[in-house]
Formats: structure tokens, C-alpha cells, sequence
């Protein structure tokens, strides 16, 4: 039997995990998982087949450390999913630049190295819009994302010039969408398309991830919304084993929120075929 790792981090608690649902699959494949932290000391990766990224999401607390693990990994003679050139590319929100380049629609973004209050105060203006969304770079889970109108902005701006100074963050203007419409994330296996959700924040809130009390429900994408992905898919900068796309609507039609190719929840909870589905895709790629 050869044997995978999935790559975690040392507590899962107080988070929604799925990927248990690939075991018994995997196994009937003739694949032992063992689930590895990121974190931990001395590991041989070299006895792994094969690493799949699945849930390290701490790693934005110190990405460094994190890439040097990936790093220890490529060289051992595993094989990593996704690649560690993929990884690069993903783990920075610059990565939705390239993308636009490439002739996909982003939500419009402002790109800054360093905090300047003005420069929020600006974007206002920029965007013409209320409300506007400043997040770092690098970053996971929602975290150090906030959503300001005007007088937030006033009122945090201490805590912002804090959380961001000499630190690559984007401002982007708030999309009324997710509350009414929500964030949709559409799921491919390889090549395959696999599922999709929906995802919509709790009441009062504007985080659509579970952790913060979001709602999830499993539809089917419009045929719109199904070509861009396929369309996204193909622009990404290698083939990958698994992608999350995430995507709202603008007045004048979908873009990409985010690219998820490191280390998305799969919700494989939200579609019973689709565990099936990526033990499929892991066998065509690596036996």
C-alpha cells in the first residue's frame, strides 16, 4: 500500500475538516493517509508517496517557515500537491494580477507596499463606492481583513497604521453581493469540474467562511459562471490537483474574489460524489 500525507497543522479544533471523507476511498485505491502537521519537528517526508496540502491554515502566521517545510518536502523525494511552484505563485494576492493580465476579470484592486491613511481615504473616491475592503497579501481565513465606510476607517486608523505598516496589502471596494447573493466557489479535480457552493455571511457580518458563522449551499453554477472557472482554470500558470474558485458579481458581471490552490476547505461534506471525485483525479496523477 503506498502511503499519502496530509499536511495539517498540530490542532484542528474549532475548525470544519472534511477530508476525513477521503480516507476509506483512498484506501480502496491502495493509499494509506496519515494526517502530518506542518509544524512538526524531524518528519521524513521521504517514506511519503506523496503530500496533499489540505488544512496547515496557520500557516499565514509565519509563511516563511511554511515555504521552508514545502521546500523540505520538494527535496525529498515526495511528490507535493499542490506543486511548490504553484504554492508560490498562490500563497501572495499579487497572483490576482497576473490573472487579470491574462484577460480574467478581478474585483478592482488598489496594490500598496506600505500604510498611508490617504491612500484609503482616496480610494473612496477611486472606486466611487461606500465601503471599502483592506486585507494583506499574504493572509488566511479572513484574517486582518477589514471592511471600513468612512468613519471606521477614522476610527481604526491607529489600529490599520498598525496592522499594515511596511506590509503588502490591497484595498479593494466592498462588494454588496456577498450579503444578498454570496461568494460562489466552484471546485475542479484536475481538469474536472466537480461541485458548487454558495456562501453567504451571518448577519451582520461579511466573512463567508464557516469559522465565522457563514452559510453554505450547494448549487449549480450558471453557465456564465461555469466558463469563466473553466476559463480561470486554464489561465492558472501549471495544471494543479485541486482548485477552489471564488467569484462574486459586479454590476457589470462575475470576477474572481480569490484563487484558492493551496490550502482550501474542499467541502466535500456539500457534495456526496465529490470525495469519489478528487480520489479519481489523486489516481489518474499519481497511480
Amino acid at each position: 500500500m503506498k502511503t499519502c500525507a496530509f499536511l495539517s497543522m498540530d490542532s484542528l479544533e474549532g475548525y470544519f475538516v472534511y477530508d476525513d471523507l477521503l480516507y476509506a476511498p483512498m484506501a480502496v485505491k491502495g493509499w494509506h493517509v496519515e494526517r502530518v502537521s506542518w509544524r512538526a519537528k524531524d518528519v521524513d517526508w521521504a517514506r511519503f508517496d506523496v503530500v496533499v496540502i489540505r488544512s496547515p491554515w496557520d500557516y499565514q502566521q509565519d509563511a516563511g517557515a511554511f515555504l521552508r517545510c514545502l521546500e523540505g518536502i520538494d527535496a525529498s523525494g515526495a511528490m507535493l500537491a499542490n506543486s511548490l511552484a504553484l504554492v508560490r505563485w498562490n500563497i501572495n494576492k499579487g497572483y490576482l494580477r497576473d490573472i487579470q493580465q491574462r484577460g480574467i476579470a478581478i474585483v478592482p484592486s488598489l496594490w500598496r507596499d506600505d500604510f498611508h491613511l490617504a491612500d484609503c481615504h482616496s480610494a473612496f473616491e477611486h472606486f466611487a463606492c461606500d465601503e471599502l475592503i483592506i486585507k494583506p497579501l499574504v493572509s488566511a481565513n479572513a484574517d486582518d481583513t477589514y471592511r471600513l465606510n468612512r468613519q471606521r476607517l477614522q476610527d481604526q486608523a491607529a489600529l490599520l497604521a498598525e496592522r499594515f505598516a511596511g506590509r503588502a496589502h490591497m484595498i479593494q471596494p466592498f462588494v454588496p453581493a456577498i450579503l444578498q447573493e454570496g461568494e460562489y466557489s466552484l471546485f475542479f479535480f484536475g481538469t474536472e469540474y466537480s461541485h458548487c457552493i454558495v456562501k453567504r455571511p451571518k448577519a451582520g457580518d461579511f466573512r463567508v467562511q464557516e469559522e465565522h458563522g457563514g452559510y453554505l449551499q450547494a448549487v449549480e453554477p450558471e453557465p456564465a459562471l461555469l466558463e469563466l472557472a473553466r476559463q480561470t482554470l486554464a489561465a492558472l500558470p501549471e495544471a494543479t490537483l485541486y482548485a477552489r474558485l471564488d467569484y462574486v458579481r459586479l454590476a457589470d458581471g462575475l470576477a474572481v474574489m480569490e484563487l484558492e490552490l493551496i490550502e482550501p476547505s474542499l467541502y466535500f461534506n456539500m457534495d456526496a460524489a465529490s470525495p469519489q471525485r478528487f480520489v479519481d483525479a489523486f489516481v489518474a496523477r499519481f497511480g
